[in-house]
């Protein structure tokens, strides 16, 4: 399978190199000193600070008209940044070639569909802990490597099994949902509370979940994703906030978030597709979310970064 990575930082780099550790022809798009180590030194994964997987010889450019054509387009770019994205691959996108975004929100493929055409686009979930711990060199942090993808009508079809296929022999926990649409929003209700949590109040988990007022509000902003999820036809059940509750005292607790991260590295922020999103879709099916929205309104002199 011929692949480009549109996006070669923590979770493209990582996928992609499990991909081609695995037999697939995978190209790269990077930029700057990431590209560079890429060209000269290959990529590496690794993990407690030893190399796990390291790709020796890397095809890698900026511009990713060059890398064509192939069979799947993974889009693994900052939320802010995916209209851009798309149009930068669209010389890639032939009939036949797949578009599979790993990135987070709900609103990601919405835009892909609009860009490159619904037919092309296939749902990805993704949940790792990686990051670009120095040019050419993807960190990962735990155990966890999974990969969720499906059609977006829930149909069986032979590229999803092929893709499913390559990411198991990549060493990749994955999985084919036939409703990806609700997979999606059951990871997005987590990442929301966490994010809007942890930036705002500038705290790890575990103190947030320790604090009975700072607990309440995790619930209340998940509580808040879950009602505009429902309003929308998301079949997600009416207490999966409490439940995502539940989930969130088994993590580690000093766990925190990418916006949390962004935030205080003074990095522009992905708040507009996360509880900026929630605040947009509960307006239009007239769901409150003042949570979310205050939310949105702490951050938005940030969004832009320094």
């Amino acid at each position: 399978m011929r692949i480009a990575v549109m996006g070669s930082g923590g979770v493209g780099g990582f996928v992609g190199a499990r991909l081609a550790h695995a037999g697939c022809d995978v190209r790269f798009v990077a930029r700057g000193e990431h590209l560079k180590a890429m060209r000269a030194n290959g990529l590496v994964i690794e993990r407690d600070g030893r190399d796990a997987i390291r790709i020796a010889n890397v095809r890698a450019a900026e511009n990713p008209a060059v890398l064509g054509p192939v069979d799947l387009v993974i889009i693994a770019v900052k939320l802010r940044d995916t209209e851009a994205a798309a149009a930068a691959v669209r010389p890639l996108v032939m009939p036949g070639t797949a578009v599979l975004s790993l990135q987070n929100g709900v609103t990601k493929d919405d835009i892909l569909r609009r860009e490159l055409g619904a037919q092309a686009v296939i749902g990805g979930v993704t949940y790792v802990a990686t990051r670009i711990a120095r040019p050419g060199v993807i960190g990962q942090t735990g155990a966890v490597q999974r990969v969720v993808i499906g059609e977006y009508d829930g149909r069986p079809s032979p590229r999803v099994q092929s893709l499913h296929d390559w990411l198991t022999r990549a060493g990749i926990d994955a999985a084919i949902s036939e409703d990806i649409r609700r997979t999606l929003w059951e990871k997005f209700v987590f990442l929301v509370g966490l994010s809007s949590s942890t930036a705002t109040m500038r705290s790890s988990l575990g103190v947030i979940l320790a604090n009975p007022q700072t607990r309440a509000f995790f619930l209340d902003v998940m509580r808040e994703t879950v009602a505009v999820g429902r309003a929308l036809g998301v079949a997600l059940p009416p207490d999966y906030a409490e439940q995502r509750l539940s989930f969130a005292d088994t993590m580690p607790q000093d766990m925190t978030s990418s916006l949390h991260h962004d935030l205080d590295a003074g990095r522009p922020l992905e708040i507009e597709w996360l509880a900026g999103a929630v605040a947009t879709l509960g307006r239009s099916k007239a769901v409150p979310t003042p949570l979310c929205r205050a939310v949105w309104d702490i951050l938005a002199l940030h969004a832009a970064g320094r």
